[in-house]
């Protein structure tokens, strides 16, 4: 199995900035591409950012570009999500997915998810 373990959420202010992390283990953990999914109160969960399983190829919702930025260290396996200039829509629970080979960045074709990371930004 692919174990992943998400931190960094967290209350911000608008504008303010957040540095999710991503712990992926498990013996297949580098056969997943890594992604970051995003659930506001009563919204369906959203693909915000992924990437592939070299760290190369990077995806983002169109709402995060520019101010989002996704890095994967393929050393440790360690997924990052840098969170700039925040805004409150932002605001929800940040899941860390793994996704089996390459990457759509879609969640019905995930195959593991992390229990979340709470992120606030306030007006």
């Amino acid at each position: 199995q692919v174990q992943l373990v998400e931190s960094g959420g967290g209350l911000v202010n608008a504008g303010g900035s957040l540095r999710l992390s991503c712990a992926v283990s498990g013996a297949a953990a580098d056969s997943y591409s890594i992604g970051w999914f995003h659930q506001a109160p009563g919204k369906e969960r959203e693909g915000v950012s992924c990437i592939s399983r070299d760290g190369i190829r990077a995806l983002y919702a169109r709402s995060v570009q520019g101010r989002f930025t996704i890095t994967r260290n393929v050393d440790n396996n360690t997924v990052f999500l840098q969170m700039n200039n925040l805004k409150p829509e932002d605001t929800g629970i940040y899941y860390c997915a793994a996704e089996r080979g390459d990457v759509y960045c879609r969640a019905q074709w995930i195959n593991y998810w992390g229990q979340g990371t709470q992120v606030t930004v306030s007006s």
